[in-house]
C-alpha cells in the first residue's frame, strides 16, 4: 500500500491547487486526480447529489487502488466527506477541517471572514468546524445587505469568536478565463468584500479551490492586516500527518500523476496549467458508472 497512489478530486480543476501543494510537500508520492468537468459546477447542486457523484468518483479511483482518498473540494468536502469517511476503508480527508484550523490559529480579534460557492456557504461547513475548534454554543445569525449580491451574513458561535460569510459566485469563473489580475476582477471583489472588510475582520478563508489564484487581488482590497487563508496547504499537511500515522508513507524514488476528467479534456489542460504548471501531463477521459 505505500506506493499505491493517492486519490484527488473535485467538481473540475480547482483542485488542482490541493494537489499542487500535496505533491510539493510529499514529492515521492504518486497521484491521481479526477475532474468531474462534465457536471461542474457542484455548488449550487443539492446535498444527495453531491453525495452521489462523490461516491461514483470514488469508486473510480479505488479500482485504481489509491491509498487515501482526498476531496480537494469544498462542496463536496461540506455535503460528502463524512459519509465517504463512514463507508470507505480508506482514510478520507477532505478541505474544511485543515482550513478551519488554520483559520483558529491565525486569528486575533476573533473575527473570521469565510468567502465561497453558494453551496460551501449554504452548509455552514466552515461555520460549524470552526464552532466545534472554539467550542461554542449556540448560533446567532445576522443578515446584511438587501441585494443578493451584496448580502453576507454574521454568525456568532459563542462569545469570543464572529465569522462572517460571503458567497462569491463569480469568482470560480473569473479564474478559470485567466482575469485573475484584472480590472474588472477588482471592482467584483470589492463589491462581494467591502462588506467584509468594514466589519473588521482579521483573518478571510478562500472556501473554494479556485480563490487561491485570486490572493492578489483579495489581498489588495481587503490590506495586509487580513490574513487570508488556504486550506490547500494545511490540507497537504493534514495528509502528510495521516500517511506517516498510517504508516502510509511512500519512499518512492520516481512519483507518478495521472489526471482524468470527465469531460474536454483539451480544456482542463489548458486551463489547469494556470493551476498547476507545466508538470501537468495528458489528462485522459473517464466514463462514471454509478
Amino acid at each position: 500500500m505505500k506506493q499505491s497512489p493517492i486519490g484527488v478530486f473535485d467538481s473540475g480543476i480547482g483542485g488542482l491547487t490541493v494537489l499542487r501543494e500535496i505533491t510539493n510537500l510529499l514529492p515521492s508520492e504518486s497521484t491521481i486526480y479526477l475532474g468531474d468537468t462534465a457536471r461542474v459546477p457542484y455548488g449550487s447542486k443539492s446535498k444527495e447529489t453531491i453525495e452521489r457523484y462523490s461516491f461514483e468518483i470514488a469508486r473510480f479511483l479505488q479500482k485504481h487502488g489509491v491509498k487515501m482518498l482526498v476531496a480537494a473540494c469544498n462542496t463536496a468536502s461540506a455535503y460528502a466527506v463524512p459519509k465517504l469517511a463512514s463507508v470507505l476503508d480508506i482514510p478520507v480527508i477532505g478541505v474544511i477541517e485543515p482550513g478551519a484550523r488554520a483559520a483558529v490559529a491565525a486569528t486575533t480579534a476573533k473575527r473570521i471572514g469565510v468567502i465561497g460557492t453558494e453551496g460551501t456557504i449554504k452548509s455552514n461547513s466552515y461555520v460549524n468546524a470552526i464552532k466545534r475548534l472554539c467550542d461554542g454554543g449556540a448560533f446567532d445569525i445576522v443578515e446584511h445587505g438587501k441585494k443578493s449580491f451584496d448580502r453576507y451574513f454574521e454568525v456568532k458561535p459563542g462569545k469570543d469568536v464572529v465569522i462572517f460569510t460571503k458567497a462569491c459566485p463569480l469568482f470560480v469563473p473569473l479564474v478559470e478565463e485567466g482575469w485573475t489580475d484584472d480590472a474588472v476582477t477588482r471592482i467584483i471583489a470589492e463589491r462581494y468584500l467591502t462588506g467584509l472588510k468594514d466589519e473588521g475582520i482579521d483573518t478571510l478563508v478562500l472556501g473554494c479551490t479556485h480563490y487561491p489564484l485570486l490572493k492578489n487581488t483579495i489581498s489588495s482590497v481587503m490590506g495586509s492586516g487580513v490574513s487570508l487563508i488556504d486550506s490547500a496547504a494545511s490540507t497537504a499537511a493534514e495528509v502528510k500527518k495521516t500517511l506517516e500515522d498510517s504508516g502510509l508513507l511512500s519512499d518512492s524514488k520516481k512519483a507518478s500523476h495521472r489526471f482524468f476528467v470527465t469531460d474536454s479534456p483539451e480544456r482542463f489542460m489548458t486551463v489547469g496549467r494556470r493551476f498547476f504548471g507545466d508538470r501537468l501531463g495528458n489528462a485522459e477521459l473517464s466514463v462514471l458508472s454509478e
